[in-house]
Protein backbone atom coordinates (compact mmCIF):
# COMPACT_ATOMS: atom_id res chain seq x y z
CA UNK A 1 0.00 0.00 0.00
CA UNK A 2 1.76 3.44 -0.94
CA UNK A 3 1.71 6.22 1.53
CA UNK A 4 -0.75 8.42 2.02
CA UNK A 5 -0.65 11.38 -0.31
CA UNK A 6 0.30 14.72 1.89
CA UNK A 7 -1.38 17.84 0.76
CA UNK A 8 1.92 19.38 -0.74
CA UNK A 9 3.02 17.09 -3.21
CA UNK A 10 1.05 17.98 -5.91
CA UNK A 11 3.50 21.07 -5.86
CA UNK A 12 6.37 18.15 -7.10
CA UNK A 13 4.05 17.25 -9.86
CA UNK A 14 5.38 14.15 -11.90
CA UNK A 15 8.87 13.95 -9.77
CA UNK A 16 5.96 13.03 -7.12
CA UNK A 17 4.13 10.55 -9.45
CA UNK A 18 7.49 8.51 -10.21
CA UNK A 19 8.60 8.47 -6.83
CA UNK A 20 6.78 5.10 -6.25
CA UNK A 21 7.51 3.45 -9.88
CA UNK A 22 9.49 2.81 -11.26
CA UNK A 23 12.14 0.83 -9.29
CA UNK A 24 15.27 2.41 -9.01
CA UNK A 25 18.50 1.23 -10.79
CA UNK A 26 21.76 1.53 -7.88
CA UNK A 27 24.20 4.30 -9.95
CA UNK A 28 22.93 2.74 -12.95
CA UNK A 29 21.84 -0.28 -14.55
CA UNK A 30 25.66 -1.42 -14.33
CA UNK A 31 27.09 -5.00 -14.30
CA UNK A 32 30.53 -6.29 -13.24
CA UNK A 33 32.32 -6.47 -16.07
CA UNK A 34 29.81 -4.80 -18.42
CA UNK A 35 28.75 -0.73 -17.86
CA UNK A 36 30.86 0.50 -14.71
CA UNK A 37 28.58 1.79 -12.10
CA UNK A 38 27.64 5.85 -12.52
CA UNK A 39 28.72 5.71 -16.10
CA UNK A 40 26.52 7.12 -18.84
CA UNK A 41 26.38 3.67 -20.45
CA UNK A 42 24.97 2.44 -17.12
CA UNK A 43 22.53 5.33 -17.46
CA UNK A 44 21.45 4.37 -20.89
CA UNK A 45 20.96 0.59 -19.92
CA UNK A 46 18.48 2.14 -16.66
CA UNK A 47 16.54 3.74 -19.66
CA UNK A 48 16.64 1.01 -22.34
CA UNK A 49 14.84 -1.34 -19.21
CA UNK A 50 12.23 1.47 -18.02
CA UNK A 51 13.90 1.62 -14.23
CA UNK A 52 14.62 5.23 -13.01
CA UNK A 53 17.97 5.91 -11.95
CA UNK A 54 19.97 6.44 -8.64
CA UNK A 55 23.55 8.21 -9.07
CA UNK A 56 25.96 10.27 -6.84
CA UNK A 57 27.89 13.66 -7.63
CA UNK A 58 30.41 15.81 -5.70
CA UNK A 59 32.47 18.84 -6.30
CA UNK A 60 35.75 18.42 -8.45
CA UNK A 61 38.94 20.80 -7.05
CA UNK A 62 37.90 23.38 -9.28
CA UNK A 63 33.81 22.98 -8.71
CA UNK A 64 32.47 21.51 -11.50
CA UNK A 65 30.14 18.46 -10.25
CA UNK A 66 30.66 14.87 -11.12
CA UNK A 67 29.03 11.70 -11.07
CA UNK A 68 31.22 9.38 -9.03
CA UNK A 69 30.46 7.58 -5.61
CA UNK A 70 33.90 6.93 -3.96
CA UNK A 71 36.11 9.40 -1.98
CA UNK A 72 38.97 8.06 -3.24
CA UNK A 73 39.49 7.44 -6.94
CA UNK A 74 41.51 3.88 -7.12
CA UNK A 75 38.82 1.43 -6.99
CA UNK A 76 37.19 2.34 -10.18
CA UNK A 77 40.06 4.31 -12.02
CA UNK A 78 43.35 3.13 -10.53
CA UNK A 79 44.29 6.81 -9.97
CA UNK A 80 45.75 7.61 -6.99
CA UNK A 81 43.70 10.46 -4.38
CA UNK A 82 40.47 11.95 -3.45
CA UNK A 83 37.90 12.68 -6.61
CA UNK A 84 37.12 16.69 -4.75
CA UNK A 85 41.71 16.97 -4.91
CA UNK A 86 41.65 16.63 -9.17
CA UNK A 87 40.27 19.53 -11.37
CA UNK A 88 37.37 18.41 -13.94
CA UNK A 89 40.22 18.25 -16.63
CA UNK A 90 42.05 15.90 -15.01
CA UNK A 91 39.41 13.77 -14.21
CA UNK A 92 38.46 13.71 -18.06
CA UNK A 93 41.20 11.55 -18.68
CA UNK A 94 40.34 8.41 -16.36
CA UNK A 95 38.71 5.55 -16.94
CA UNK A 96 36.28 3.50 -15.02
CA UNK A 97 37.17 0.12 -14.23
CA UNK A 98 39.27 -1.13 -17.76
CA UNK A 99 36.46 0.41 -20.29
CA UNK A 100 35.97 3.46 -21.90
CA UNK A 101 33.82 5.32 -20.37
CA UNK A 102 34.50 7.89 -18.36
CA UNK A 103 33.27 10.18 -15.29
CA UNK A 104 30.35 11.96 -16.50
CA UNK A 105 29.41 15.76 -15.22
CA UNK A 106 26.31 15.47 -13.37
CA UNK A 107 24.69 17.89 -16.61
CA UNK A 108 26.28 15.56 -18.81
CA UNK A 109 24.14 12.46 -17.66
CA UNK A 110 20.86 14.43 -16.99
CA UNK A 111 21.33 15.41 -20.97
CA UNK A 112 21.94 11.97 -22.04
CA UNK A 113 18.74 10.69 -19.58
CA UNK A 114 16.70 13.69 -20.63
CA UNK A 115 12.88 12.88 -19.83
CA UNK A 116 13.28 9.01 -20.17
CA UNK A 117 13.91 8.56 -16.44
CA UNK A 118 13.22 9.53 -12.75
CA UNK A 119 16.87 11.01 -11.42
CA UNK A 120 18.05 10.40 -7.60
CA UNK A 121 20.48 12.77 -6.92
CA UNK A 122 22.70 11.39 -4.22
CA UNK A 123 24.73 14.68 -2.92
CA UNK A 124 28.06 13.45 -1.36
CA UNK A 125 27.96 16.19 0.97
CA UNK A 126 30.56 16.12 3.84
CA UNK A 127 28.90 17.01 7.42
CA UNK A 128 30.09 20.74 7.82
CA UNK A 129 30.43 21.89 4.02
CA UNK A 130 27.28 22.63 3.30
CA UNK A 131 26.46 25.37 0.35
CA UNK A 132 28.37 24.84 -2.74
CA UNK A 133 27.58 21.32 -4.16
CA UNK A 134 24.04 21.99 -2.94
CA UNK A 135 23.81 25.55 -4.61
CA UNK A 136 25.68 23.97 -8.43
CA UNK A 137 23.49 21.32 -8.17
CA UNK A 138 20.11 23.43 -7.96
CA UNK A 139 22.02 25.71 -11.10
CA UNK A 140 22.23 22.32 -13.04
CA UNK A 141 18.50 21.20 -12.05
CA UNK A 142 16.79 24.82 -13.46
CA UNK A 143 17.91 23.46 -16.94
CA UNK A 144 16.57 20.01 -16.61
CA UNK A 145 12.84 19.14 -17.92
CA UNK A 146 13.27 15.46 -16.65
CA UNK A 147 11.59 14.62 -13.29
CA UNK A 148 14.42 14.47 -10.21
CA UNK A 149 14.70 14.16 -6.51
CA UNK A 150 18.10 15.07 -4.48
CA UNK A 151 19.03 12.80 -1.90
CA UNK A 152 21.58 12.32 0.70
CA UNK A 153 22.55 11.44 4.59
CA UNK A 154 23.87 15.33 5.40
CA UNK A 155 20.45 17.12 6.68
CA UNK A 156 21.79 20.24 6.47
CA UNK A 157 21.91 19.52 2.93
CA UNK A 158 17.94 18.73 2.70
CA UNK A 159 17.64 21.67 5.08
CA UNK A 160 19.31 24.15 2.44
CA UNK A 161 16.93 22.81 -0.31
CA UNK A 162 14.15 23.14 2.05
CA UNK A 163 14.97 26.82 2.34
CA UNK A 164 16.38 27.68 -1.20
CA UNK A 165 14.56 25.25 -3.55
CA UNK A 166 11.88 23.97 -1.78
CA UNK A 167 9.98 23.12 -5.53
CA UNK A 168 12.82 20.10 -5.73
CA UNK A 169 12.08 16.98 -4.36
CA UNK A 170 14.34 15.69 -1.99
CA UNK A 171 14.21 12.59 0.17
CA UNK A 172 16.85 11.74 3.20
CA UNK A 173 19.00 8.89 3.00
CA UNK A 174 19.97 6.84 6.42
CA UNK A 175 20.85 3.35 7.71
CA UNK A 176 21.46 1.36 10.69
CA UNK A 177 24.98 3.41 11.91
CA UNK A 178 26.56 0.63 12.78
CA UNK A 179 29.51 0.10 10.71
CA UNK A 180 33.04 1.46 11.15
CA UNK A 181 32.63 5.06 9.21
CA UNK A 182 29.83 5.92 11.82
CA UNK A 183 31.57 4.73 14.70
CA UNK A 184 34.02 7.73 14.02
CA UNK A 185 31.22 9.82 15.05
CA UNK A 186 29.82 10.80 18.26
CA UNK A 187 27.69 7.98 20.25
CA UNK A 188 24.95 10.75 20.77
CA UNK A 189 25.24 11.33 16.86
CA UNK A 190 24.94 7.58 16.06
CA UNK A 191 22.03 7.31 18.72
CA UNK A 192 20.59 10.34 17.20
CA UNK A 193 21.03 9.38 13.31
CA UNK A 194 19.38 5.54 14.05
CA UNK A 195 16.77 6.48 15.54
CA UNK A 196 15.65 9.05 13.08
CA UNK A 197 15.83 12.13 14.53
CA UNK A 198 17.16 14.20 12.41
CA UNK A 199 14.07 13.90 9.96
CA UNK A 200 13.46 17.28 12.07
CA UNK A 201 16.24 19.18 10.73
CA UNK A 202 16.15 17.63 7.45
CA UNK A 203 12.55 17.77 7.08
CA UNK A 204 12.94 15.90 4.01
CA UNK A 205 9.49 14.77 1.02
CA UNK A 206 10.32 11.24 1.62
CA UNK A 207 13.16 8.39 2.97
CA UNK A 208 15.65 5.98 1.60
CA UNK A 209 16.43 3.70 4.21
CA UNK A 210 19.13 0.85 4.13
CA UNK A 211 17.96 -2.45 4.41
CA UNK A 212 19.34 -2.92 8.14
CA UNK A 213 16.55 -0.46 8.73
CA UNK A 214 13.66 -2.54 7.62
CA UNK A 215 11.06 -2.72 8.36
CA UNK A 216 11.43 0.15 11.38
CA UNK A 217 8.63 1.24 13.71
CA UNK A 218 9.18 4.89 13.44
CA UNK A 219 9.72 4.86 9.82
CA UNK A 220 6.17 2.83 9.92
CA UNK A 221 5.16 5.83 11.73
CA UNK A 222 6.27 8.48 9.35
CA UNK A 223 4.73 6.72 6.54
CA UNK A 224 1.70 6.03 8.19
CA UNK A 225 1.63 9.93 8.40
CA UNK A 226 2.33 10.44 4.76
CA UNK A 227 6.15 9.97 4.50
CA UNK A 228 6.76 7.36 1.43
CA UNK A 229 9.99 4.96 2.68
CA UNK A 230 12.48 3.91 -0.12
CA UNK A 231 14.99 0.27 0.47
CA UNK A 232 18.04 0.58 -0.55
CA UNK A 233 20.13 -1.38 -1.13
CA UNK A 234 17.84 -4.35 -2.28
CA UNK A 235 20.03 -7.21 -3.82
CA UNK A 236 17.09 -9.62 -4.31
CA UNK A 237 13.84 -10.56 -5.38
CA UNK A 238 13.55 -12.42 -1.60
CA UNK A 239 14.63 -9.28 0.30
CA UNK A 240 12.12 -6.86 -1.37
CA UNK A 241 9.61 -9.35 -0.15
CA UNK A 242 10.59 -9.22 3.12
CA UNK A 243 10.29 -5.19 3.27
CA UNK A 244 7.89 -4.34 0.79
CA UNK A 245 4.93 -3.97 2.87
CA UNK A 246 6.56 -1.51 4.36
CA UNK A 247 8.16 0.70 1.51
CA UNK A 248 6.91 2.54 -1.17
CA UNK A 249 9.67 1.28 -3.79
CA UNK A 250 13.27 0.70 -3.78
CA UNK A 251 17.01 0.98 -4.71
CA UNK A 252 18.22 -2.24 -6.33
CA UNK A 253 21.37 -3.69 -8.25
CA UNK A 254 22.73 -7.25 -8.84
CA UNK A 255 19.05 -8.79 -10.11
CA UNK A 256 16.04 -8.00 -12.14
CA UNK A 257 13.50 -6.07 -10.60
Amino acid sequence: MRARPRPEAQAFGEAWERLFEPAIAHRGLWTPGGSPENSLAAFQAACAGGYAIELDVQLTADNHVVVFHDDHLERLTGAVGKLRDHTAADLERLTLSGTDETIPSLADALTVIGHRAMVYIELKTPFGEVGELEKRVSDILLDHNGPTAVIGFNPYSHAWFAEHQPQILRGLDSYGWADESARRLAPEMRKSLAALEHVEIARPDFLALGMDMLPSPRADLLRAKGMPIIAWTVRSAEQWDSVSDHCDNMIFEGFAA
